[in-house]
């Protein structure tokens, strides 16, 4: 799994999507086709005993509802391995859409022409992990939509579907979202279990530096004495967690006030936030805001592979 760029980079960088990455791409299809139909190389006894081998057929994928498209590349991917394990050839593929863009219900996102027992069997695989990674795309981008001109930027956490971590991730970039940590091995979060289990905040800091003194360190804070506490200790980013609008603005305005001294440090709202609330929460002046909702509870968006 590739090292993803962290918040404060992101923030200080210009808007760059970073690419999915290809292995993961196809370890998540290959697993996906292997639950499908029952192993390696498996059976679709539906279109296996309907249609012959020697069948071709065309279609389209396209949009059924209104969304933000991720995970195209899914489409070639599916196909390629499909064809692989049933010796076929690779159904032609033309994108007519490209992840990020917009569509309205019926736009055409690919045409597919080729053997009709690669088509049928890659059908439902693609259109699964298309469909989840739109979703949470669509998702996103009106996260970002709310907070576009308030300098702040929305956060994904590790709340994601177990299996499907990088394409969701890459789904939350499309979508104009940021990844906020790949998982437990690129970044320290010291949360409230941690700062119990070593007894301060400085304490739980303290030790990560030694043993890892490469990694970042972000620090879950409650309230202004913790926050004095961890960037004392040399944290310079901050979860202000589930805090009311008038103690977060208090406390961001108190770490901008030290900045002078120490430097920037990043902020981020967690807990609590909404549509609703989003740019209220933006005003306070952090950096950052995290939703589990991104990964965790984005609904699929409609799409279908229709014949022609």
């Amino acid at each position: 799994m590739t090292r993803t760029p962290h918040p404060e980079e992101i923030a200080l960088a210009a808007p760059t999507v970073a690419p999915l990455d290809p292995g993961a791409l196809a370890r998540i299809v290959r697993l996906s086709l292997d639950e499908d139909l029952g192993g390696d190389p498996g059976r679709d006894v539906t279109t296996q005993a309907t249609i012959p081998s020697d069948v071709r057929v065309s279609g389209v994928v396209a949009a059924r509802e209104e969304c933000v498209l991720a995970g195209v590349d899914a489409i070639g991917e599916t196909m390629r391995q499909v064809a692989a394990r049933h010796d076929l050839p690779v159904p032609s593929i033309v994108l007519e859409a490209a992840d990020g863009d917009r569509l309205a219900p019926g736009a055409v996102i690919a045409r597919l022409e080729g053997p009709g027992h690669v088509v049928l069997i890659a059908e439902r695989t693609l259109l699964n992990l298309m469909s989840r990674a739109s979703g949470v795309a669509t998702h996103t981008r009106r996260w970002a939509d709310a907070l576009a001109g308030t300098g702040a930027h929305v956060l994904d956490t590790r709340k994601t579907t177990p299996g499907l971590r990088e394409i969701e991730k890459y789904a939350v970039r499309v979508g104009g979202g940021v990844n906020k940590r790949m998982g437990l091995f690129d970044c320290a979060m010291v949360k409230d279990n941690h700062i119990v289990a070593a007894g301060s905040v400085a304490a739980a800091i303290a030790r990560i530096g030694d043993a890892y003194p490469d990694v970042p360190v972000q620090v879950e804070v409650e309230d202004a004495v913790q926050a004095a506490e961890a960037i004392a200790a040399g944290a310079r980013f901050l979860m202000l967690d589930n805090m009311p609008p008038e103690t977060m603005r208090a406390l961001v305005d108190q770490v901008r006030a030290g900045e002078g001294a120490t430097g920037k440090v990043w902020l981020e709202a967690t807990g609590g936030l909404t549509l609703a609330n989003v740019r209220d929460v933006a005003a306070a002046g952090v950096d950052f805001m995290s939703v589990g909702a991104l990964t965790h509870s984005s609904p699929i968006v409609d799409l279908g592979l229709d014949l022609a």
